[in-house]
């Protein structure tokens, strides 16, 4: 009888870090769908590197608005309709609105909350019906060092990051009897497709970045990707409720 494959879904994948997680993913044997706000195209190309990538692998994808609170169901539906089942979740959709504090409005708030915290928060509840089903789970939450430490005009953004760190503990303490492993990856500074915009806008930003990180250097979307490849897939099954810190040293000084 031929092994069965795990499956993983990862939303936010069709650019930067949520990409390379689905391709980390597939290269290590397991079958993935996408789910992201982007075009069709970008979800196409995302799914053809995991076939790709990974031997066998099957990648799947659904266009979804993450910002409506019936999304979660409907990307969990999705995915066990293309493969059956659902092993790890990684919640990595996310968005950012920067503004002095006291210039957000309330539609700042209500979007950047909408796509950052309350989907993984919905979402992570919509799949425990399949990880129960399988006797044990992974999630990985997205978070980033800002929240754990404060930038200027990231307020909106830092805090719903720090809100995700303290769900991933309340959600590890809960699941933990049930073999539903719950861990959270805070990136630092990463070369995607969005931080170089922000760095040829603002020149001066990368020197200053440069000097806060100790490797010298900014991440890499793989180097993340890497971090969500090995917590999905790890053997180690003593660790939850961790928050991994991969930002190059920014927060130890």
């Amino acid at each position: 009888m031929a092994e069965t494959r795990r499956v993983a879904v990862v939303t936010g994948a069709s650019r930067g870090i949520g990409r390379a997680a689905a391709r980390a993913l597939a290269g290590a044997g397991m079958d993935v769908f996408l789910a992201a706000e982007g075009t069709e195209e970008e979800l196409r190309a995302a799914c053809a590197e995991c076939t790709a990538a990974g031997a066998g692998a099957q990648a799947r994808y659904g266009v979804f608005d993450l910002s409506k609170a019936e999304a979660a169901e409907a990307v969990a539906a999705g995915a066990i309709a293309a493969f059956g089942r659902i092993d790890v979740l990684v919640n990595n959709a996310g968005i950012r609105i920067r503004k002095p504090f006291g210039e957000f409005s309330a539609d700042d708030f209500d979007a950047v909350v909408a796509v950052n915290l309350r989907a993984a928060f919905l979402l992570s509840q919509a799949v425990l019906p399949a990880m129960r089903a399988a006797g044990e789970g992974r999630i990985i939450h997205m978070a980033s060092q800002l929240g754990m430490v404060a930038d200027p005009g990231g307020a909106l953004y830092g805090l719903t990051k720090a809100a995700l760190i303290q769900l991933t503990r309340s959600m590890a303490l809960e699941l933990a009897p049930e073999g539903i492993l719950v861990n959270a990856i805070s990136p630092g500074p990463i070369a995607t497709d969005y931080y170089q915009a922000r760095l040829d806008r603002e020149p001066e930003l990368l020197k200053r970045r440069l000097a806060s990180l100790p490797i010298g250097r900014l991440g890499t979307p793989e180097e993340i990707a890497d971090t969500v490849a090995f917590l999905a897939t790890t053997t180690v099954k003593f660790m939850t409720g961790a928050n991994l810190v991969v930002d190059g040293g920014y927060v130890i000084h």
